[in-house]
């Protein structure tokens, strides 16, 4: 009975006592980063801060969010989504994150005591508060960017970033490449889905918005007030095992193999149509209505929710949602003159997008220079189709 109630007792003050405790002197604080993932949503790596004293280890992280929660999806759509603080037994983490092969290393905090029970209180009270719910932003506000916060308020003015060696201005877009290949669906769909916004070089202290820039930066980091080391210790906990799977495989489903196979279809098709001085509506009406239909989603990402990054997206330049009011106009052997008109702007909008391009405002997806070729030639050839069989 004894063993049992000193079992009971630990754990209550493991689990308990952790809320209002007076750290000890040799309490230890700590950044801990995970390497990437193999989904998308785990691509970019993932951050906790791991406080560890002689009655509990446990470690904190702001990436979590409910499921369940009420009309999940639709405020993951709009950008209203809250995410959560996590907490956690650190052993349990470990062990979670060894199970996904995902590599772990540690920077212990050059802290002092007084700081460590400021930065340790800041995250008792904020998982106290809703569990700490915050409407989650990727690159402003996400759970890079809060452990990057919280250690800054803690050091209250006293952190220096120092830029590494290697440190180059990037845009935000180049610094998300660096964790996807451009060559694949979650690259392709995020050039899709956000604007130029992005394309904008990002400060040294805003690319912390990616947990591997805040074991780097945080790295190189120094104390105002001492000019010590804001790391006195770094240790890699564990390394990734894997492997990469099979490239060949990779690439033949790939958005670039796909759209070169789209684009074959079209510029086939095209072809024929003008050996035989004919016209395929049905190829006609599949292009409108799916380059309509993501333009539609587009302008909605960009004026019908809160995310910041879908704004000012120039991919409405080859998916435009008035395709999608020309689909009756493509039935007809002799359509309307704004039709034509229509497909005369489509053209004069392809090269707008190709001069934002060429200057800077907006790189778009790689794997659509088949695609946008292929469009292009198309259009051309319906605007001499009808000129010669004098449909308008």
């Amino acid at each position: 009975m004894k063993l049992v109630l000193q079992i009971l007792f630990l754990c209550w003050a493991t689990l308990g006592w952790s809320q209002n405790l007076q750290l000890s002197k040799d309490t230890t604080v700590s950044v801990i980063t995970f390497g990437p993932g193999n989904n998308l949503n785990d691509a970019f790596g993932h951050n906790a801060i791991r406080v560890k004293s002689r009655f509990f280890d446990i470690a904190y992280d702001f990436g979590r969010y409910d499921f369940d929660a009420p009309n999940f999806y639709l405020n993951f759509a709009r950008g209203k989504l809250n995410y959560l603080q996590g907490k956690n037994n650190y052993k349990n983490l470990i062990s979670f994150y060894k199970n996904e092969d995902r590599s772990i290393t540690e920077q212990t905090l050059n802290l002092t005591t007084t700081q460590k029970q400021d930065l340790y209180n800041t995250l008792e009270a904020n998982y106290k508060k809703n569990q700490g719910a915050y409407l989650y932003d990727f690159f402003y506000d996400n759970c890079a960017t809060k452990i990057r916060d919280i250690v800054e308020t803690t050091l209250d003015g006293q952190l220096v970033y120092n830029v590494p060696k290697d440190y180059q201005e990037q845009t935000f877009r180049q610094l998300i490449d660096h964790n996807l290949h451009w060559n694949t669906w979650g690259s392709f769909g995020i050039d899709i889905a956000l604007g130029s916004i992005i394309d904008r070089k990002a400060t040294a202290r805003e690319q912390l918005f990616l947990p591997e820039k805040v074991n780097v930066f945080f790295n190189n980091a120094t104390l105002k007030n001492n000019n010590q080391k804001l790391v006195t210790n770094s240790n890699a906990i564990y390394t990734k095992q894997g492997i990469n799977g099979n490239k060949v495989s990779a690439f033949l489903i790939s958005p670039l193999f796909i759209l070169v196979i789209v684009a074959s279809v079209i510029l086939f098709i095209t072809y024929k149509d003008y050996k035989n001085n004919t016209r395929t509506k049905g190829l006609d009406m599949t292009i409108f209505i799916i380059t309509g239909s993501v333009g539609v989603l587009l302008f909605l990402l960009w004026f019908a929710t809160d995310h910041t990054a879908t704004a000012y997206n120039y991919n409405v330049l080859w998916a435009f949602p008035i395709s999608l009011f020309c689909i009756l106009q493509i039935l007809k052997a002799t359509p309307k003159k704004w039709y034509i008109a229509y497909i005369k702007f489509m053209i004069l909008m392809l090269c707008l997008m190709v001069m934002h391009w060429t200057i800077g405002v907006q790189r778009f997806a790689p794997a659509l220079v088949p695609l946008i070729i292929a469009l292009a030639i198309r259009y051309i050839y319906l605007l001499r189709y009808y000129k010669i069989n004098q449909s308008v």
